[in-house]
């Protein structure tokens, strides 16, 4: 079958959707989203996260805000003592303020990512990929005043997390984590919630990992060596993993990485807007068939999500993508 092309998650929200939330204008949106996609060649596509976004709070792309908001369990509304306990324990210096204080069991609430699926689904034919934060990001960004131990709230959240994509038949179903990168020392507590996830999925199983694109900035620093042993340890069928902004030095760190798990190759760098030349593309893929073996390759694509990105640099990245695997496998 080859290489496939796919996108990690989220696209540039169209300006119009800012003036418009409505049903009616999101499902327009989204169908613009997976359009343009499937115009620039991608094989697997994705609905740009678009039923996430909230245009009152655009920072984020909903990534964490959509799933706590819903839950039981989560207050959302913070008084300086609350933010103040956050800063001292979260680890997460880029935020100032959690995302919700934990004060009762978690539950899921009006959650119902069954019904995104479903909402995206109805509006293309291509194999369409699912994405949901993993419950290691979300424990991290919220303050614990319930259970008592990352290890309990991270599974809690896993349960929730797990009911829910247990129902959706997805092509390919992406948990997204971008702090474990960071903190390798979480992996004793993160891996068995997050594998409680993944054993949930009855579609293909995807993992993302990255550095972190917050502000179009890297956040977590770190090395992929480090967390090859929780790779190894992972439920999953393929990696989406960040190479082009980092480098391919790394790639020898994964002769080790478990040979049942696929690697997902990051051929685009999101934090830059030059657009890279198909030559390039082609070129990374090489490099790394020549060190790990064309078929530990499952996919190319881009970092991390576009949604720091102009809509039309995002676009052109998508076509040098396309393009640039089609370069490697030789095709017309």
């Amino acid at each position: 079958m080859g290489i496939l092309t796919t996108v990690v998650g989220s696209y540039p929200v169209p300006h119009w959707l800012l003036g418009d939330s409505s049903r009616t204008t999101l499902r327009d949106a989204v169908m613009v989203v997976l359009k343009t996609q499937e115009l620039a060649g991608i094989d697997v596509v994705a609905d740009g996260e678009l039923n996430r976004f909230d245009p009152s709070h655009p920072e984020t792309n909903g990534m964490i805000d959509y799933f706590i908001s819903r839950m039981d369990g989560i207050r959302t509304r913070f008084s300086l003592e609350d933010i103040e306990a956050f800063r001292r324990d979260a680890g997460l210096a880029y935020r100032t303020d959690p995302a919700g204080i934990v004060t009762g069991p978690i539950g899921p609430g009006v959650l119902n990512l069954p019904r995104d699926f479903e909402f995206t689904k109805a509006l293309t034919q291509k194999p369409l990929k699912f994405t949901c934060t993993g419950p290691h990001m979300l424990a991290k960004v919220l303050t614990d005043r319930h259970y008592g131990s990352r290890a309990e709230l991270c599974m809690a959240l896993a349960e929730v997390l797990a009911g829910q994509l247990s129902r959706i038949q997805a092509d390919v179903i992406q948990l997204d984590e971008a702090n474990i990168s960071g903190h390798p020392e979480d992996a004793e507590w993160a891996l068995p919630a997050i594998n409680r996830v993944l054993d949930s999925i009855q579609a293909t199983r995807a993992m993302h990992i990255c550095f972190g694109n917050y502000g179009g900035q890297t956040i977590q620093k770190g090395f992929w060596r480090d967390l090859l042993p929780f790779l190894n340890g992972l439920h999953v069928d393929h990696l989406v993993l960040e190479f082009a902004r980092r480098g391919y030095g790394e790639l020898e760190a994964f002769r080790d990485l478990n040979p049942s798990i696929g690697l997902g190759l990051g051929v685009v760098d999101i934090k830059d807007n030059e657009v890279e030349p198909p030559s390039l593309i082609a070129e990374r893929i090489e490099n790394a068939a020549r060190i790990l073996g064309p078929e530990r390759i499952h996919y190319v694509h881009p970092d991390c999500g576009f949604w720091m990105l102009q809509r039309s640099v995002a676009d052109r990245k998508m076509r040098a993508l396309v393009e640039g695997r089609n370069l490697f496998e030789g095709r017309a």
